[in-house]
């Protein structure tokens, strides 16, 4: 009896320490399905949008601008409104996959399902991130039909793309949890992201503001993140590309420590 009772113990405990990929391709399936259902908001529209940026700020503005750090101003703005659009989107997208199961309920299905909640948090914010990758992949391309574009590192192009998105896609699962209403949901989005990357150095480099500016800049964590990932296209950035890629990991290892904190203690995942 006792061997029997030992032997269920062990495949219980061995059941709960594999890998459930079942469990995790099925969740990032649904929310890739969801993204394909919803393809205008999705893609056609942040696409729609950043060439509306290049006809204002490419055409309009930078025919009248000189070179920034030696790249045409049409050019320079590229990396920046890659980031801009991945930071809002990565955060949209994981914020409305985990709170959408909130608000309709079916979140107990979700936490008493034989997934952990490790899984959970790949399957939600991978889904999302390979939204948000795809979506820079494309708005590059549409660049690329405005500008003439020249990437020196595509490997660390590559490389800091995915690592931004899935920082901002586990910061998007933090606001998902946290929010209470669809209200909630777009705040940080609308009025925190947005206005950090516009006072990151998306649309300028940060030499060009008087020097007491440049010092409170270097307290927005976007001018990192943008700035190494501009260093990848040009060789060209405001901050060493070593401090923001530590910056980039420190905000990813910061995010998935208050995810685990969530999961451990149960802070509104319920309500």
């Amino acid at each position: 009896m006792s061997r029997a009772w030992q032997s269920e113990h062990s495949e219980a405990t061995m059941s709960r320490l594999a890998f459930n990929r079942h469990g995790v391709w099925a969740i990032y399936r649904f929310e890739m399905a969801r993204a394909l259902r919803t393809l205008f908001q999705s893609v056609v529209a942040p696409v729609i949008t950043t060439s509306l940026y290049f006809v204002v700020f490419g055409a309009a503005i930078g025919s009248r601008m000189a070179q920034v750090d030696g790249v045409a101003y049409g050019a320079f703005i590229v990396p920046g409104l890659i980031m801009l659009s991945l930071f809002t989107e990565s955060i949209s997208n994981a914020s409305f996959g985990i709170y959408f199961p909130k608000f309709t309920g079916t979140i107990y299905e979700l936490l008493s399902a034989p997934v952990s909640s490790l899984e959970i948090v790949i399957a939600y914010v991978g889904a999302a991130a390979t939204k948000s990758i795809v979506l820079g992949l494309i708005i590059l391309a549409t660049a690329a039909m405005f500008v003439p574009l020249r990437i020196l590192h595509p490997v660390w192009m590559i490389a800091f793309l995915v690592l931004t998105a899935s920082t901002f896609s586990l910061f998007g699962f933090i606001v998902g949890i946290w929010a209470r209403s669809f209200e909630q949901l777009q705040f940080i989005p609308m009025l925190v992201i947005t206005p950090l990357t516009f006072l990151g150095g998306a649309f300028y480099s940060i030499d060009m503001l008087p020097p007491a500016w440049r010092t409170v800049t270097l307290f927005n964590p976007v001018v990192y993140l943008i700035s190494g990932f501009r260093w990848s296209f040009y060789e060209s950035s405001d901050v060493s590309v070593g401090v923001s890629l530590a910056m980039t990991l420190g905000f990813f290892a910061v995010c998935l420590a208050v995810v685990g904190w969530i999961f451990r203690t149960g802070y509104r995942l319920k309500n």
